[in-house]
């Protein structure tokens, strides 16, 4: 008969609860980033994940002292990990480890000694650690570790109790077992391979030890937003709580023009509904970017309630032809189903932007939000007379949230054709000034002159329309890049003044990132998630601010995160190169800077010295090293 050590860990993760409230993603990313800690510290003490038994991870190791020690070490990592965390964001693992009979399978573990080392893991306290009698004979004189004897315990379909101990971290915290009963001999009952397991199993010996962390929560919390809501089971899929105000999200309204290519119009009907919304500071209003991920699903309007945690969905669809357009649309309580309101307009193609302050009208007064004077002045306001240029600007839209070296190409032209078509349209020129700011950063441009070039196209969007917010946020972005980050903090929060959207919170993030506040900017990427969870984008700021503050684990799950939604984003990749150098994963580090260089060719060292507007030089080294160590020449 082989005999094997193995070890059994299991978790009580606290707040596990809040994985579906407003903070989960940072918790998710905490929990990832802990497997990773645990597996890569079974693997340092000679350990080997054998099997990830329901929500915990099983192990073997060489011998008691090794599994011991592992936990102990894990348990201490965790601590510490944890005192850098907001209370809500800490987690405890409890771990039970026993020697007793497995059977083996193709690489499987079964068995009475399976079953005891995970009752012992539920006999450990939060953070701690609990071994069975034969796993504490072989070890109580090796370790400068204390030991409390608990008893002897029953075991769910194991005949006799099991003798167990906590383990103490701290020698003196737990004096030895004054017992005086005599010892029982330990018996390994042999157990007889049945039909159950197959012809392929055999009888081991084993140290066992279990670490439970939510593995099936995680994998459906952050499914790729490709997938249609039908393929993630209804009962596994996240429910954000409700916030503290009216709450809202607008689904793409439906393109009844039987003509795909009109479905930049539909679009661009609900992103400018959405953002009139958005301007509400009594209302909670989710960002395009995740109420897009349901364009082209029938679903219903309960599970997108529960899955962006808003308690109204408005839902609608548009028809444009002959110069007029006809828009049916339909608020609905998600908590109920109730449809609350609904409305077919039909109007001249002219009267767009009056019939969108009717709509925005008519939900203000159903859900009976209260407005600022400056709300009721400036709700929805044409921002063009040209409807020629309007068109083009949605068409541009479009391109932009296509986000492609060729898209902004699309995007630029047809913003200068609205431009050109109208001067004066303020957000015109602020989305040309974005889209010239991207050929700047991701080196798409070799012209010197195109960062001052999205200078001046963001100085004229404020001058046309200084309470549009879009307009301070690219003023801000520009700042940002041109290094004047005082300038571009001001401008950020203004911003955020006008109106409580994700992009404003999300620009402010990133633009404290690069002045050197990462842990500032955490907290406010974390809020605009929660008002955009599915865009990639945030993801993106968030795992660069785990990156800078050298959270280099929970920098990685952030990322690989985003980059199921959007494979092609190149910061992305860059953050990810950086993260895995600096964790000495060089393998991966150089896979990264080959996406690097597939996504843009002529990206270079030279290139990121330029574009990276770090305030500290030592954050930009760092950077340069890490990239350079992973080939990036």
């Amino acid at each position: 008969m082989e005999r094997k050590l193995a070890a059994i860990f299991s978790a009580d993760v606290k707040g596990y609860s809040r994985l579906m409230g407003d903070d989960e993603l940072a918790t998710v990313c905490t929990l990832t980033a802990y497997r990773e800690v645990i597996t890569n510290l079974i693997q340092t003490h000679r350990g080997r994940v054998v099997d990830s038994p329901g929500d915990n991870i099983l192990a073997e190791f060489a011998s008691v002292v090794d599994a011991v020690q592992c936990a102990a070490e894990i348990q201490q990592e965790i601590t510490a990990r944890n005192a850098e965390l907001p209370s809500h964001r800490q987690m405890a693992f409890r771990i039970g480890i026993n020697v007793g009979d497995v059977l083996t399978e193709n690489g499987r573990l079964y068995g009475d000694g399976v079953n005891i080392a995970a009752r012992l893991e539920g006999l450990a306290d939060a953070g701690g650690i609990c071994i069975s009698d034969a796993a504490y004979t072989q070890i109580k004189n090796k370790l400068a570790l204390g030991y409390e004897y608990i008893g002897e315990q029953p075991v769910k379909n194991i005949a006799e109790p099991v003798r167990a101990y906590k383990v103490q971290r701290e020698p003196d915290a737990a004096a030895p077992p004054t017992t005086t009963q005599e010892q029982p001999a330990r018996r390994l009952a042999v157990a007889k391979p049945t039909s159950h397991y197959g012809l392929g199993a055999a009888l081991t010996v084993a140290v066992l030890l279990v670490v439970g962390v939510g593995g099936l929560a995680l994998r459906h919390l952050y499914a790729p937003s490709s997938l249609p809501p039908a393929q993630v089971p209804r009962d596994e899929t996240p429910s954000l709580s409700l916030p503290d105000k009216p709450s809202i999200v607008v689904l793409p309204f439906t393109n009844m023009s039987n003509d795909p290519e009109q479905d930049y119009f539909s679009d661009g009907i609900t992103e400018d509904l959405t953002s009139s919304l958005s301007k509400i500071s009594s209302l909670f209003v989710i960002a395009r970017n995740s109420a897009f991920t349901y364009k082209g699903k029938a679903v219903k309007v309960q599970d997108v309630g529960r899955e962006m945690g808003v308690r109204y969905v408005l839902e609608g669809s548009v028809q444009k032809a002959d110069q007029r357009v006809r828009i049916t649309v339909q608020l609905i309580d998600a908590t109920t189903g109730y449809h609350l309101w609904s409305e077919q307009y039909d109007r001249p193609l002219k009267d767009i932007f009056a019939l969108q302050d009717e709509i925005v009208q008519k939900i203000v007064t159903t859900l009976k939000l209260q407005l600022t004077l400056r709300e009721q002045g400036y709700l929805v306001r044409k921002t063009t007379d040209n409807l020629e240029a309007y068109d083009s600007f949605l068409r541009g839209m479009e391109a932009l949230n296509r986000t492609t070296q060729e898209t902004n190409i699309q995007a630029r032209q047809l913003f200068e054709k609205a431009i050109a078509l109208d001067p004066q349209y303020a957000e015109a020129y602020a989305r040309l000034s974005l889209i010239l700011s991207w050929q700047w950063v991701y080196q798409w441009s070799q012209d010197p002159q195109t960062l001052e070039h999205a200078f001046g196209m963001a100085q004229q969007a404020v001058a046309l329309d200084d309470s549009l917010p879009i307009a301070h946020e690219m003023l801000a972005y520009v700042y940002l890049y041109k290094r004047q980050h005082e300038q571009a903090i001001a401008a950020a929060k203004r911003a955020v003044s006008l109106a409580p959207i994700a992009e404003g919170s999300a620009m402010l993030g990133l633009i404290l990132n690069f002045a050197g506040q990462p842990e500032e900017a955490i907290e406010l990427i974390e809020k605009a998630i929660r008002l955009n969870p599915r865009y990639f984008n945030y993801l993106v700021r968030l795992g660069m601010a785990y990156c800078l503050t050298r959270r280099y684990d929970e920098a990685i799950t952030t990322l690989k995160i985003a980059g199921i939604r959007n494979s092609d984003h190149l910061p992305l990749h860059l953050h990810l190169a950086v993260s895995y150098s600096e964790l000495g994963r060089d393998e991966e580090a150089r896979a990264e800077v080959a996406e690097l260089r597939r996504l843009s060719p002529t990206y270079s060292l030279e290139g990121v010295k330029q574009v990276m507007p770090f305030k500290d030089p030592a954050d930009l080294e760092r950077y340069l090293a890490a990239l350079r160590k992973a080939g990036l020449k």
